[in-house]
């Protein structure tokens, strides 16, 4: 199939390195499209859980391409977040097209774009990160529950259903806090003259416009690929949320291609960068 070209892809919530990531997903879109700038806006690799020592192939795959994106000399910015806060040492650090960075300015035809995670704004990240390291645990092993419950419910004809979401949806304390972000986030682009603020970390893909008594701003929110897989594209002076289970072919492409893959660990994830680089043992 013919890419399709795009001005700026926004992903976010990847995950790379847990049970919970659609990294076959998320490989089959990227290679659908041909983005002139590649915004990761933070959580792309789990540090977090990394002591799983789980690794697929497809999730090599996944950086493999965007490495590819680089030697092509696609623009990538990579957001730092929380789960990949390790990474926060290195902003600043350029390598060819490649950048670290903590927020993204852009210029979008005459508008101003601002790119960042978005958990700065999380009291709990900030206060108790170990409450919040162990609440990541149990969201990973509800995904994984939930990923057992969807297979044997397509399996018997019924649909898919997230445990998740209708945690979210259902506990008002999870609603509050979603709609607080998004008004804080909203408030502090108004203050700065932002015609648009692009977040993820709440995996809440969305677009909407919010007032408050200084002005108006476009909130977008790219969501995850976790639950949602889910992408923001700009192109022509407009924002669209892109939404894999809604891309048939893509859909239709990776459940043919699927196949049971063998855990990476640590020493097969050496032996094949030892392999990469052609390095010989004497």
């Amino acid at each position: 199939m013919k890419k399709r070209e795009v001005e700026v892809v926004v992903i976010s919530d990847i995950h790379l390195g847990t049970y919970g990531c659609h990294a076959g997903e998320l490989l089959s879109y990227l290679k659908s499209v041909k983005p002139k700038i590649l915004i990761l806006n933070g959580d792309i690799i789990d540090i977090w859980q990394f002591n799983k020592s789980y690794w697929p192939e497809s999730h090599m795959q996944v950086i493999k391409h965007i490495t590819g994106l680089l030697a092509k000399r696609v623009k990538v910015y990579y957001v730092t977040g929380n789960h990949d806060e390790m990474l926060r040492k290195f902003v600043g650090f350029k390598m060819g097209s490649l950048q670290i960075v903590n927020k993204v300015v852009l210029n979008l035809d005459g508008k101003k774009a601002w790119f960042f995670h978005g958990d700065v704004f999380d009291v709990i990240m900030q206060n108790s990160k170990w409450l919040a390291k162990l609440g990541a645990k149990g969201y990973d092993t509800l995904i994984l529950i939930n990923r057992l419950f969807n297979h044997i419910s397509e399996k018997m004809g019924k649909g898919k259903l997230s445990f998740s979401k209708k945690i979210k949806n259902s506990v008002k304390s999870a609603v509050k806090f979603i709609n607080d972000f998004e008004q804080i986030a909203a408030d502090i682009a108004i203050s700065n003259a932002y015609d648009y603020v692009v977040c993820g970390h709440i995996h809440q893909p969305g677009i909407k416009k919010i007032k408050n008594k200084e002005g108006e701003v476009t909130y977008l929110n790219s969501g995850d690929w976790i639950e949602n897989l889910t992408a923001l594209e700009y192109n022509n002076g407009a924002w669209k949320i892109y939404q894999f289970d809604e891309d048939l072919q893509r859909v239709k492409n990776v459940k043919t291609n699927r196949k049971k893959e063998p855990e990476m660990n640590n020493r097969v994830i050496f032996e094949n960068l030892v392999r990469e680089f052609n390095f010989v043992r004497h």
